[in-house]
């Protein structure tokens, strides 16, 4: 993707606006610290920017994803995620919860959904994970708004 494909790039997006940079960054870094798996976390991460297509926050979470060792099938899968048979049922309730948050006009937040999400996470998990979904639907509509160039793709190995 070519620097002319971009409204504004992220780089300079940090630096003209760095107060909302640095807010942006103090939700993701309080998602971390609330003990919420990071595993988990960037899957959520990239199956809401499948769904929003943001290229930049599609490619900027699968690298820290393959960094810290997301499963490749799990990756390659996730845009299937409901019939792909190797979600656990705690990814399910969070991908199916932030599916709903990320399409709200579509179907709201159901009360079903909500309860899935109950039985797999506690008061405290559920707050920060829908924090996190938040958070990465604002970004993509940065993203996709602005037109951020994807960063390289990293492939292969750990950190």
């Amino acid at each position: 993707m070519s620097m002319e494909h971009s409204r504004i790039e992220y780089s300079v997006f940090t630096k003209m606006a760095p107060s909302v940079y640095a807010g942006l960054v103090a939700i993701g870094s309080a998602v971390k610290d609330s003990g919420l798996e990071q595993k988990l976390a960037e899957l959520i991460k990239v199956r809401v920017s499948q769904i929003n297509g943001c290229a930049f926050c599609i490619q900027y979470h699968l690298n820290i994803a393959r960094q810290i060792g997301v499963e490749a099938v799990k990756l390659d899968l996730l845009a299937g995620w409901k019939d792909a048979g190797i979600f656990s049922a705690r990814e399910q309730a969070a991908l199916a919860w932030a599916e709903c948050l990320t399409a709200l006009t579509a179907q709201g937040a159901p009360d079903s959904v909500y309860e899935a999400l109950q039985a797999q996470f506690t008061e405290k998990e559920v707050a920060y994970l829908t924090v996190a979904i938040g958070a990465i639907n604002y970004w993509n509509r940065l993203g996709v708004g602005l037109r951020f160039s994807p960063p390289p793709a990293i492939t292969g190995g750990h950190i």
